[in-house]
């Protein structure tokens, strides 16, 4: 069984997803991904156990290159 993952960090890339909702300083702030167009295909990707328990982060929800600015 895997461990449990980080809801601050991108299941994809292991950077910060930038989540609000994980940072419980920022509670009650909508978070970036409410109103970001996600590409399809980087959700596919993402691992089954980490599905609806952590975030992408703005780039790779975007499916940009690892070093293009977010």
């Amino acid at each position: 069984m895997s461990a449990p993952s980080d809801p601050t960090r991108c299941p994809l890339c292991g950077q910060s997803n930038q989540c609000t909702q994980a940072d419980p300083a920022r509670a009650g702030e909508a978070c970036w991904c409410f109103e970001a167009k996600i590409d399809p295909a980087v959700l596919e990707k993402i691992p089954p156990q980490d599905i609806d328990r952590t975030c992408l982060c703005p780039r790779c929800a975007r499916a940009l290159p690892p070093d293009a600015p977010s």
